[in-house]
C-alpha cells in the first residue's frame, strides 16, 4: 500500500493508468482532489475546517471508466468508498431511500475496513494465543500443580517431564500430525450484534437502540457458553479469530472509522443526470428537485446521525457522474451545481482504446480469461490481429447500438469464448489460439445483423 505522503498527483495518475485507459482530464482532476485532502491535513489547524473539498461531476457515456476511476482512487487512498445511484432516492410518489443512509452505510464500510486492518495487525499474537489454548487442552497445565507431600526435587523432576511432554506435543501440533484429532472447546453464545442499525425516514435513527441487545436481554441468553467438539485444525482457526476479536477494542475501531469517513471518505453518486431535468413543469420534476434538495445539505456539509454517533460530511469528497444525454449539469438546481465546481468530460472509447483496454491494464479481460482457462489446464493465447479485430467489432457495435463503452468487450469476448467455456474440461483442449480468422467467423455475422446483434451483444 502506498503511503499517503507519497501520493502526488502525478503518482496518482500513474497508478490509475494501470487500470484505466485514457480519460486523462478526469484522472488529473481526481488526483488533484485527492492530494488536496493531504494538503488540508497539513495546513494550520485554524484553516483546516475552512478548506472544503472540490467535488467533481464526471460527464460521459456508460462504460468509459467513471466508476472505476472513483473506486481505484479510494483504494489508493485506503479510504472508505460507497457508490450510490441518485435515481434510487426517488420512486413513484416520491417514496425513496433516505439520502442520509449513504453516510450511514459509508460508516459501516469504514468500521469493517478498520476492523479488518486491526485484526490483521494482531493476527500473529492471536495465533500464538490460540495455539497455547489448544496445547492446554491436549496437555493440561493443571497437572503440574504442586502437591503438599512433594519434595522440591520430586516437583522439579515432574515439571521437567511435563515440559518435555508438552514440547513433544507442540512439535506434533506444529507438524500437522494432530490436525484430525478432535478436542472440545467453549463457544460463547453472545447474541449481541454491534452492527445492527435502524434506518428510517422519520429520524428514528436518532435513538441509539441496539435491537439485538434488547432481544438478548429478553431471552436471557447473552454471555452463555456452550461446548463443541472440533478437529484441531478447525479449532485453531476458530480460536485465532476469537482471540483476535478480543484484542481489538470496538471503541478504537469506531473512533478511527469516524475519522476516516469524515476526512477521507468518498461518496460516488452515479446517475445524477436522472434527477436533473430541463422540464420545469410536471410532477416528475417535483420529485427530482426534491431529491436534489435532500442531497444538498449533505454535500454542503451537515451532521448525519448514525448508531455510532454524529458524522460530519463537510470534508467528505463527493464525485457525481452521469451520461447527461437528455439533461445537462446546468439543469441541476443552482445550489447543487455550486457544490460540484469541477466538471470533466469523459470521451467515448475508440477502437485504439479498446485494444489497450484488452491488453494493458493489470486486470485486463484477456488476462482474466487466460487465468480462467489455466484452471482447466488449458493455455489460452491471443494473436495481435485477434485483439485488433475484437476491438474493431466492439467499436462498431457501440456505434450501431447504444454506446456501453468497455462493457461491450465483455459481450464480444463472452460470445467468442462461449464454446470453450462450455466444453472444458470434457473436451481435452491443451491450447486454444484466438486469431483474427476465428474472431471474424464467430462475431462478424452477429455485428452485421443489427437485429441479431441487439439480441446477442
Amino acid at each position: 500500500m502506498i503511503d499517503r505522503n507519497e501520493l502526488t498527483p502525478s503518482r496518482i495518475v500513474e497508478e490509475l493508468d494501470k487500470y484505466i485507459i485514457g480519460q486523462d482530464e478526469a484522472k488529473k482532476s481526481v488526483a488533484i482532489a485527492l492530494r488536496n485532502r493531504w494538503r488540508r491535513q497539513n495546513v494550520v489547524e485554524a484553516l483546516q475546517n475552512e478548506i472544503v473539498p472540490n467535488n467533481i461531476i464526471m460527464i460521459g457515456p456508460t462504460g468509459v471508466g467513471k466508476t472505476e476511476i472513483a473506486r481505484r482512487l479510494s483504494k489508493l487512498a485506503n479510504a472508505p468508498f460507497i457508490k450510490v445511484e441518485a435515481s434510487k432516492f426517488t420512486e413513484v410518489g416520491y417514496v425513496g431511500r433516505d439520502v442520509e443512509s449513504m453516510i450511514r452505510e459509508l460508516m459501516s464500510i469504514a468500521i469493517n475496513q478498520v476492523n479488518a486492518q486491526k485484526l490483521e495487525e494482531v493476527e500473529q499474537k492471536a495465533l500464538t494465543k490460540a495455539k497455547e489454548i489448544i496445547l492446554d487442552k491436549l496437555i493440561s497445565p493443571l497437572s503440574i500443580e504442586r502437591t503438599p507431600e512433594e519434595s522440591n526435587e520430586e516437583y522439579n523432576n515432574r515439571i521437567e517431564r511435563y515440559q518435555r511432554s508438552r514440547n513433544k506435543m507442540k512439535a506434533k501440533f506444529e507438524d500437522g500430525e494432530l490436525d484430525e484429532r478432535k478436542i472440545e472447546i467453549e463457544i460463547k453464545d453472545d447474541t449481541k450484534n454491534p452492527n445492527v442499525e435502524v434506518f428510517s425516514n422519520n429520524s428514528f435513527e436518532m435513538i441509539d437502540l441496539n435491537i439485538s441487545d434488547m432481544i438478548g436481554n429478553i431471552m436471557n441468553k447473552k454471555g452463555k457458553a456452550k461446548k463443541k467438539e472440533m478437529k484441531i485444525k478447525d479449532a485453531l482457526n476458530f480460536l485465532k479469530s476469537q482471540e483476535a476479536q478480543k484484542m481489538v477494542k470496538k471503541e478504537n475501531v469506531i473512533e478511527q472509522a469516524k475519522d476516516l469517513v469524515e476526512n477521507h471518505g468518498i461518496v460516488f453518486i452515479d446517475e445524477i443526470d436522472k434527477i436533473a431535468s430541463d422540464d420545469k413543469r410536471g410532477n416528475a420534476d417535483v420529485s427530482r428537485s426534491g431529491v436534489q434538495r435532500d442531497l444538498l445539505p449533505i454535500v454542503e456539509g451537515s451532521n448525519v446521525p448514525t448508531k455510532h454517533g454524529i458524522i460530519k460530511t463537510d470534508h467528505i469528497l463527493f464525485i457525481a457522474a452521469g451520461a447527461f444525454h437528455i439533461s445537462k449539469p446546468s439543469d441541476l438546481i443552482p445550489e447543487l451545481q455550486g457544490r460540484f465546481p469541477i466538471r470533466v468530460e469523459l470521451n467515448s472509447l475508440t477502437s485504439s482504446d479498446f485494444e489497450k483496454i484488452l491488453t494493458y491494464p493489470k486486470n485486463s479481460l484477456t488476462k482474466q480469461y487466460i487465468a480462467l482457462f489455466s484452471t482447466e489446464n488449458v493455455e489460452l493465447k491471443f494473436t495481435d490481429q485477434a485483439i485488433s479485430a475484437i476491438a474493431d467489432y466492439s467499436s462498431k457495435a457501440n456505434e450501431k447500438m447504444e454506446d456501453i463503452g468497455a462493457r461491450r468487450l465483455h459481450t464480444i469476448l463472452n460470445k467468442l469464448m462461449e464454446k470453450y467455456l462450455f466444453e472444458m474440461p470434457e473436451v481435452d483442449y491443451k491450447e486454444v489460439l484466438i486469431d483474427d480468422a476465428l474472431v471474424h467467423e464467430v462475431i462478424s455475422d452477429v455485428v452485421q445483423n443489427e437485429d441479431l446483434s441487439r439480441y446477442i451483444l
